[in-house]
């Protein structure tokens, strides 16, 4: 447990929040500056431990969000309870057709490579 916040450490597995994004084609720029924006809150969220989004490459306008949380609780009592969220949901709901559904993993295998550079492709569209 972190002594800090009384929550899990890095070590201990998280809970990964899975969401494919469905945008509204044509929006994937505006959509994307309000993520910039709205990466910051949720990061600012008790229980927040990482995030990335990716660009589907075969459908541009879909996007992988994987949010990891400290626990299922941070994420769906924490976030979603709180006036944060709410900010969220105006930046962003606006952009999905239709809304997306969200899954929640735990980690099993961890098959990163340590100290090896992660190549980065060019952005699709």
């Amino acid at each position: 447990m972190n002594a800090v916040r009384g929550t899990p450490d890095d070590t201990t597995p998280g809970v990964v929040e899975h969401v494919v994004l469905p945008v509204i084609p044509g929006r994937e720029a505006e959509f994307e500056a309000a993520f910039a924006e709205a990466r910051v809150i949720v990061a600012a969220s008790p229980g927040f431990r990482r995030l990335s989004l990716s660009r589907g490459i075969e459908s541009p306008n879909e996007y992988l969000l994987l949010i990891e949380w400290d626990t299922l609780e941070a994420h769906q009592v924490g976030f979603r309870g709180s006036p944060a969220y709410e900010r969220w949901r105006e930046l962003l709901h606006r952009f999905y057709d239709p809304f997306p559904d969200v899954a929640h993993f735990v980690e099993r295998v961890d098959l990163s490579v340590p100290d090896r550079p992660v190549r980065r492709s060019a952005a699709p569209g």
